[in-house]
This record gives C-alpha cells, sequence and structure tokens, in this order.
C-alpha cells in the first residue's frame, strides 16, 4: 500500500525560502538602514561603559544598586563585577551589558505598548497570541538565517534577532498585569472623572508594575541566554568568548566566558527582581539607600546647628 506522505507533499520550505528570497531582493535596502539607529544606540552605550574607569564604575554601580535594590545586593553586584575583572574579562563584560541594555531598551519600547494594545482588545490579544507562541518556540538559530541575509552579520544583527527571540515575555507579561487589575478600581477611577489616559497610567500600570517588572526580567534573562548563540553571526562580547573557546577545544577560555555570563546574569537578575518588588512598595525611593542617607545626615546637622544657634 502506497504511503500517502510520500505521494502527496506540502513544499513549505520552498514557499518560505521563495517569500525570503523576494524580501531580500525587494525590501534589503529598507532592513539594511535599519542597522543605522540601532548601532547608534549600541555604540554610544559601549562606549559610555568603556570610557568609565572600573574604579569609578564599581563605586557607582555599587551606589545605584543600593539604591535600587538594597544594601546586599549593592555589595554582590560590586564584588561580582570586581570578580570580572580579575578573571581578565572586563571589556567583554562591558560589550556584552551594552548588548544587553540595547536590546533590553528596544524589547520595552517595542513590547509594552504591544502589551497595552493587546490588554485594550481582545482581539489584538488573540491575534498576538499564535504568533508569541511561535517566536517562543521557534530555536534561535531559525531566526538568524534571515536576518543574515536581510541585515548581514555583527552586533546590530545579533540585537534584531536577540529582540525577536526575546520579545514575547514583555508582551505577554504586560498584557496580563493590565488584565489583572481590579475592574472596580477601574470604575471608580473613572468615576471621579479621570481620562482613560489618566486611567491607563495613574493606575493601571502602577498597579501592573510588578507583572510588567517580572516580563522585564524575563526578557533579560533570555536576551543573555541569546548572547552566546548570537556569537555565531559574529557578535562581540563574552559569547564570543564561549564561541572560540568550543571551536579551539580550550575549556578553560569557553568556562570563562560562561562563568562571566552567569555572573551577569545573577546581577541583573537580582537588581530586576529587587525592583519588580518595590514596585508596590510605598516608601519613598528618598528614604532609602544613599540618597536618604545623605537626607539623614544633612537633617541631622541642620537640626544641631539648629540647636547650637
Amino acid at each position: 500500500m502506497p504511503d500517502i506522505f510520500d505521494r502527496y507533499h506540502i513544499p513549505l520550505d520552498g514557499w518560505i525560502q521563495t517569500a525570503l528570497d523576494y524580501l531580500v531582493q525587494e525590501y534589503r535596502s529598507i532592513f539594511y538602514a535599519i542597522r543605522g539607529p540601532v548601532g547608534a544606540i549600541l555604540d554610544g552605550i559601549e562606549t559610555a561603559l568603556l570610557a568609565v574607569p572600573p574604579l569609578l564604575f564599581l563605586p557607582l554601580l555599587f551606589l545605584l544598586c543600593w539604591q535600587i535594590a538594597g544594601l546586599r545586593i549593592g555589595i554582590f553586584a560590586a564584588v561580582a563585577m570586581t570578580f570580572l575583572g580579575f578573571i581578565g574579562v572586563w571589556d567583554e563584560a562591558m560589550t556584552t551589558i551594552a548588548l544587553v541594555l540595547t536590546s533590553v531598551l528596544f524589547c520595552v519600547v517595542i513590547g509594552v505598548p504591544l502589551g497595552i494594545w493587546a490588554a485594550r482588545s481582545d482581539r489584538v490579544e488573540a491575534a498576538l497570541r499564535p504568533v508569541l507562541d511561535v517566536m517562543q518556540t521557534m530555536p534561535g538559530f531559525v531566526y538568524m538565517v534571515p536576518v543574515v541575509m536581510l541585515v548581514g552579520i555583527g552586533n546590530v544583527p545579533g540585537i534584531i534577532v536577540t529582540v525577536i527571540f526575546a520579545l514575547p515575555p514583555v508582551i505577554r507579561l504586560t498584557n496580563l498585569g493590565l488584565r489583572e487589575v481590579p475592574p472596580d478600581v477601574l470604575e471608580a477611577a473613572r468615576a471621579f472623572g479621570a481620562s482613560e489616559t489618566r486611567v491607563l497610567f495613574r493606575v493601571q500600570i502602577p498597579l501592573a508594575g510588578r507583572t510588567i517588572m517580572a516580563g522585564v526580567n524575563q526578557t533579560l534573562m533570555m536576551v543573555l541566554s541569546m548572547v552566546v548563540y548570537a556569537s555565531m553571526i559574529a557578535v562581540e562580547g563574552l559569547g564570543q568568548m564561549v564561541l572560540r573557546g568550543i571551536g579551539r577545544l580550550d575549556m578553560g577560555l569557553a568556562a570563562v566566558g560562561g562563568i562571566a555570563i552567569v555572573v551577569l546574569a545573577m546581577i541583573i537578575d537580582r537588581i530586576t527582581q529587587a525592583a519588580a518588588s518595590s514596585t508596590r512598595d510605598r516608601t519613598n525611593w528618598r528614604e532609602r539607600g544613599p540618597v536618604g542617607v545623605c537626607l539623614r545626615l544633612t537633617q541631622r546637622r541642620g537640626a544641631q546647628t539648629a540647636r547650637a544657634s
């Protein structure tokens, strides 16, 4: 009995290749123009990070993390980055941080508005759901082929691939967070005369802040996981170290790059988790961290001066 799958075959691979060839032939110049703004943002962030000396960067990182996430995380971040400097991957780590920040910036700029749109329209959510399912389940290697054909190789195509791969969580959790806001709260805000824009930015987004930040955290982790894969299309940074180590069968080089990526992931994860948990904290940010310490010292000195006079 003949096999029906041998006789009848859907040439899906040929259709996809034909569509991609058409895009490359007709619209490559448009996609290639994306390299300009993306590359400018990436180069600016990378140049700024590499221009700061390590002895200045470490205390600034400590103070920033202390203000955002607390004293323990500030100490951990400073010690972890010092460790990366001592194992000789400081410049590569700065390049990777620039790639991560640029990718996350585009993910947030694209993902949060799409999540808001999906939360406001059931039709948009229904249309986005299968697209996001495909984006999350498709292997990251598959995205590299069309991006390389349309944009080329280098850091900018790596960012585009990473954004496509890491975009779904921030869209999904923004949509989820806004939909979970209690309806009675929204009705109360509208009853007091608040416009829809004010309801969105003053009520919905603050109440959904923790869920949205959880989406940003997941996006950050997916961006870091894509760093090694993207090194296959000439993306620099720690992923390139891992790839060189694999190509040379140099276990030491690959392990150093992998450990550095893990350390960066731990730092970023701790910071974003603390930021997410503090979105519902009513404590004024001026009352905590180094800013709070400076204000309290200023108040004490002012009180002592007033008593002395």
